[in-house]
């Protein structure tokens, strides 16, 4: 890591000297380390290295305020525990914000007195990311979605060739040489999105969702210039590269002229742009709308036709934060499932109190942290196992990254699928 300097210093105490943000403020001062979070946080509970209790990360966020924005701390350091933003301290900010904290937010709900511990967090990222401490391979996942359109660097030709591909595969399943997945074309109804690991490592999914909308008979087109739901920079705290990644679907939005932007399963890819884009850039967004809220509204009203006979097996749900926790989408992925599959059970804790799978806060992208991501997942594992399911059903293709590799890890011998796989699967074709 490079050695701090004063002009580095500047530029992290500017997030904490923002006296506008008085929210940032009050919650720096208000955690009375009652302890109450350690519950509810997987690197604790699987660690037991009180260094990763929720709390204390606060702390080491409130420590610098407290040096450089209060006269006690300025004066009388050690009486109020301030911290100096030095190299040493400044590592252990990076080990404990980036690489202990999938910004998850169960500890919140956890908190006695109400501290919005992921949005210290959050800061505390944005400190590090305007002093240049973003973890490399984080900020390199940016960089590519900066550099190229989408955050896995995917040529348009690749791309281009795998929907080709794809939709091909749509058409042998269908048995319909019609069946298309458009792609730039203006005045659709949808403009749908894609998590680039979708195009990179599971391109089925595409063609699953692709014959929801021909069950659906819905007008729709892909973007070859914007389709990557994901926005990295809201994990590595950069609030620039946060605006320009958000103004890119903004503005493709306007070209493309689509009624209404449908987000891929992606849990932060749907926060980053529904919630949080509109503040990026200081404009609301075109009517937006998770896929999962768009699919349960096919089959309420009767646009599509799912037979939950065709699936047996035991499925359960994992919920992604950003999406139930931090969105509020809870109830339709489980009007999704009772109405697609014949034996669907929850997890035990569910819903806005599940557990993370450990993927979260940008975890996937940072392989230093790799071993402590995999430790973490231990408490999803066994939450699986309790359930005696076969399928694992989440939308989010990041959980079902992570949880792929938890299946491995930990042997669970089960299939892990996105909501749109599961709706596939179970599609009347021709119905009405």
């Amino acid at each position: 890591m490079e050695k701090i300097t004063k002009d580095k210093i500047k530029a992290g105490l500017e997030v904490l000297k923002d006296l506008q943000d008085s929210k940032l403020i009050s919650h720096l001062n208000s955690c009375v380390h009652c302890g109450l979070c350690a519950d509810s946080c997987l690197y604790y509970l699987t660690t037991g290295d009180e260094r990763l209790i929720p709390a204390s990360k606060v702390d080491m966020v409130s420590s610098i305020y407290r040096r450089y924005c209060t006269l006690t701390g300025k004066v009388f350091p050690g009486l109020v525990g301030a911290r100096k933003l030095d190299d040493a301290n400044i590592s252990e900010m990076v080990d404990l914000l980036y690489g202990a904290c999938t910004m998850c937010g169960r500890c919140v709900g956890h908190c006695s007195i109400g501290v919005d511990i992921e949005y210290v967090i959050r800061a505390g990222r944005e400190m590090l990311a305007k002093m240049g401490y973003v973890p490399a391979s984080l900020q390199a996942t940016v960089d590519a979605a900066l550099e190229s359109g989408n955050n896995m660097a995917i040529a348009d030709e690749d791309f281009l060739d795998t929907i080709e591909w794809m939709e091909e595969e749509l058409q042998d399943e269908l048995n319909d040489p019609a069946a298309s997945i458009p792609i730039n074309q203006p005045g659709k109804n949808v403009l749908y999105t894609l998590n680039p690991r979708e195009p990179k490592f599971f391109p089925l999914s595409i063609v699953a969702m692709a014959k929801i909308f021909y069950a659906a008979k819905e007008t729709w087109t892909l973007s070859a210039n914007m389709y990557d739901v994901t926005n990295y920079a809201y994990f590595s705290g950069h609030p620039k590269h946060s605006r320009i990644i958000a103004q890119r679907m903004f503005d493709e939005m306007q070209k493309m002229q689509a009624k209404k932007l449908v987000l891929a399963e992606c849990g932060h890819g749907s926060r980053a742009s529904r919630w949080e884009g509109p503040n990026y850039i200081g404009k609301e967004f075109p009517e937006t709308l998770n896929s999962v809220e768009l699919i349960a509204g096919y089959i309420k009203s009767g646009r599509i036709k799912p037979d939950k006979e065709l699936t047996q097996e035991i499925v359960t749900l994992h919920d992604p934060c950003n999406l139930v926790r931090s969105g509020g989408i809870v109830d339709e992925q489980r009007y999704i499932l009772k109405n697609t599959v014949k034996n669907f059970v929850e997890m035990t804790p569910c819903g806005v109190d599940n557990f993370c799978c450990g993927g979260g806060g940008g975890q996937l992208a940072m392989s230093e942290y790799n071993d402590r991501r995999i430790k973490i997942a231990e408490i999803k594992a066994e939450q699986i196992k309790k359930t005696g399911a076969g399928i694992v059903a989440t939308p989010c293709h990041n959980c079902v990254d992570q949880l792929s590799q938890i299946n491995v890890a930990y042997r669970l011998n089960v299939q892990i699928k996105t909501m749109a796989e599961i709706v596939a699967d179970a599609l009347i074709i021709g119905y009405p």
